[in-house]
């Protein structure tokens, strides 16, 4: 008992952070929505929001990753950490809605650094034995603050306003910000005010370059890392389409609707528990392809049915898979990519898929337009479960060379 309180001190001191923040982002971004609904009565104002998060990773990934490599990263995450809930706390006392543009853009901004930050960080402090484990028990908690976070945030908006919503997130993120600076710190490396001031062009370019050689010799592993990315872009861009296939496929009342998005917070709760429970039976390969195939084949029923039965059934599988592709692509990543070059990688590549995201988006929005949401969003489906198959005939090959990495790692 003892030596399991020693190994896990830290991580889970790490996880109630993390859940801290997770928590509190649930409770930001309904609270912000319904803010700026109440000032400009506009959907499209809402939707605003919801392209900011990609357009921030475009102006941050392409050099952020170079600062996070060169700076200490738990400094780094307590430093963000803080940011990210000051101008959260600014928020409410701004009436125009460039204004909260703004403040959101600088937001998200902040959250596409800290992502690679504490993505190295974590693989720095959590043993390769260990990592699978703490992925899946980290999975568990999003999940947990998926169901929990909204649900306090309808509490919150009964005894008061979404204003007071607002101040509790910037709240918790001081909160994970304290939590963060009791962890180790694992880095000797130059503080964040001296790497700003090493940073130049040529320093950008020449990082860009090393990504760009490490990818061509690690083929296999960065073919996979950006295939599951695209699973994830693909996700983004048929959630867009959401609420509309709900109301005019399905032909849903907003109850029903409702219903709809609690049968998926089940399903995700249901999968990151059986996946925190049976994880040391489960490798990351098989995590990742076949928690990928039955993700994509839950989306194959959601884009088929045409009752609330169908697309029920389908929400469940998709959301109960999640969790386990997640586990396996965090354990996967952490354990191939060098952990001296972890946030460059992570970086740059989220910079291709925020592309990604912001053009599949387009593309279906528009075509939904154009032609009839249904055919598209099955089109989008199935693109998705051809990634799908290409990410199992990957890990089933990537499962043979398990063992090799784990000893090369462990050496």
């Amino acid at each position: 008992m003892e030596k399991w309180a020693s190994v896990w001190k830290y991580p889970s001191i790490l996880l109630f952070g993390i859940g801290i923040a997770n928590f509190g982002a649930w409770v930001y971004l309904i609270a912000l929505n319904l803010i700026v609904l109440e000032m400009t009565h506009s959907p499209l104002a809402v939707a605003g929001l919801y392209i900011i998060k990609p357009a921030a990773a475009l102006l941050t990934n392409g050099w952020a990753g170079s600062l996070i490599d060169r700076t200490n990263k738990r400094n780094l995450m307590v430093g963000l950490d803080v940011i990210r809930a000051l101008l959260i706390a600014f928020l409410p006392f701004t009436s125009s809605l460039w204004t909260i543009y703004a403040l959101v853009l600088l937001i998200n901004m902040a959250g596409s650094m800290f992502e690679p930050a504490s993505m190295t960080y974590i693989t720095k402090l959590i043993p390769f034995e260990q990592r699978q484990r703490f992925n899946a028990l980290r999975s568990l908690i999003d999940s947990g603050a998926f169901l929990i976070g909204p649900a306090i945030a309808g509490i919150l908006f009964m005894l008061g306003t979404p204003t007071a919503a607002i101040f509790i997130n910037a709240v918790a993120l001081l909160l994970s910000g304290l939590v963060t600076m009791m962890m180790p710190d694992l880095e000797k490396v130059a503080s964040i005010e001296k790497s700003v001031s090493t940073m130049s062009w040529s320093t950008i370019r020449k990082d860009w370059k090393e990504v760009i050689a490490f990818s061509r010799k690690s083929s296999f592993i960065m073919l996979v890392f950006f295939l599951f990315s695209c699973m994830m872009v693909m996700t983004a861009a048929i959630d867009s389409q959401e609420a509309s296939f709900a109301k005019a496929v399905l032909s849903l009342t907003d109850g029903e609707y409702g219903f709809l998005v609690s049968i998926a917070g089940a399903g995700i709760i249901i999968g990151a528990a059986g996946n925190a429970l049976f994880i040391k039976k489960l490798t990351p390969p098989f995590l990742i392809g076949g928690g990928s195939l039955l993700l994509s084949a839950g989306y194959l029923v959601y884009a088929f049915s045409s009752s609330f039965l169908g697309a029920a059934t389908g929400f469940f599988i998709l959301a109960f898979a999640l969790a386990f592709a997640n586990t396996g692509f965090q354990t996967f990543s952490q354990n191939n990519i060098p952990v001296e070059m972890m946030g460059r990688v992570v970086s740059i590549y989220g910079l291709l898929e925020a592309f990604l995201v912001i053009v599949a988006t387009v593309i279906i929005g528009a075509s939904a337009q154009l032609i009839s949401i249904q055919p598209v969003v099955i089109a989008a489906t199935l693109v998705m479960f051809f990634i799908a198959l290409l990410l199992v005939v990957l890990s089933t090959k990537g499962r043979k060379n398990v063992e090799h990495v784990k000893q090369m790692l462990t050496r």
